[in-house]
C-alpha cells in the first residue's frame, strides 16, 4: 500500500504536474532554474499529502533530496545524444529510491491510514500510468527517429498518435481486468484495420516498421499493466 502511494506521487509530480516549458527550461538553465526546485516542492507535498503521517518524515526528505540530486546529474550530464538514455537512468534511480524507502518503512513496521482501499489506489496508479507517462516513455524511446523524415508531407491532427495511445491501453488494461482478452484482439485488429490504408499509400517501409513497434510496444506495456493489476489484486 505505502509502495503504491509513493509510485502514484511519483507519477503525478515527474509526469502530471510537470509542463513541458519547465522541462525545456530546465534543461537550458540547468541548476539555475527555479522550475526545478518548484518541481521537487511538488513532490515533497504530493508525498505528504499521500502518507499524511508527520511520522514519516524522514521519507518525505529522502524522496525530495534524493530527486533533486537525481534530477540535478542528469541536467548537468545528459546531452542531445544521451538525453533517451539519461531519461531511463533517472526514472530507474527515482524508483529504487522508492523502494528503498518502502524497505526502511516495512522494516521498522510504519503503519498509515488512508481513506481509499489499497486496490483503489493500485486502480488509480495503473490507469494514471497509461496515459501521460507512458505516452513520454514511448516519445523518449522514439527520439531515435525523426517521425517527420517518416511522414514527410503527410499531415494529422495535433498530438492526436498521443491521444490515441493513451486511449487505447487505457482500453486494454480495462478490458484484461474485466478479463475480456477477445476485446484486445478485436482492438488491435481495428487499429490495423484504420491503418492499413495509409501504410499502403505511404510505401514507406521504415513507417511501417514504425508504427509496428509503437503498437506493440504501446499495447504490450498496457497488457503488462494489466495483468500486475490482476495479480496483486
Amino acid at each position: 500500500m505505502i509502495l503504491i502511494k509513493l509510485l502514484l506521487a511519483h507519477l503525478l509530480g515527474d509526469f502530471f504536474l510537470q509542463p513541458t516549458k519547465w522541462v525545456k527550461e530546465n534543461e537550458k538553465k540547468k541548476l539555475k532554474s527555479p522550475k526545478l526546485y518548484f518541481h521537487i516542492l511538488i513532490h515533497v507535498l504530493l508525498v505528504t499529502l499521500l502518507l499524511w503521517d508527520i511520522s514519516l518524515w524522514p521519507i518525505i526528505l529522502i524522496i525530495g533530496f534524493s530527486h533533486l540530486i537525481i534530477d540535478g546529474l542528469k541536467l548537468s550530464f545528459q546531452k542531445k545524444k544521451t538525453k533517451r538514455g539519461w531519461f531511463f537512468i533517472d526514472q530507474l534511480l527515482h524508483i529504487l529510491v522508492i523502494l528503498g524507502c518502502y524497505v526502511f518503512i516495512v522494516a521498522n513496521n510504519i503503519t498509515i491510514g488512508f481513506s481509499l482501499t489499497e486496490n483503489q489506489v493500485l486502480l488509480l496508479t495503473c490507469l494514471l500510468f497509461l496515459t501521460l507517462p507512458v505516452s513520454i516513455i514511448m516519445k523518449t524511446i522514439f527520439l531515435k527517429w525523426n517521425i517527420s523524415e517518416l511522414t514527410k508531407n503527410n499531415q494529422s491532427l495535433e498530438d492526436a498518435g498521443k491521444y490515441i495511445g493513451i486511449l487505447e491501453r487505457v482500453l486494454v488494461f480495462i478490458f484484461i481486468i474485466v478479463n475480456h482478452w477477445e476485446a484486445v484482439g478485436f482492438l488491435i485488429t481495428a487499429k490495423s484495420v484504420f491503418r492499413f490504408g495509409d501504410l499502403k499509400e505511404s510505401k514507406t517501409r521504415q513507417l511501417t516498421e514504425y508504427v509496428l513497434i509503437g503498437t506493440l510496444i504501446s499495447f504490450g506495456i498496457a497488457i503488462i499493466i494489466g495483468i500486475v493489476y490482476s495479480i496483486l489484486t
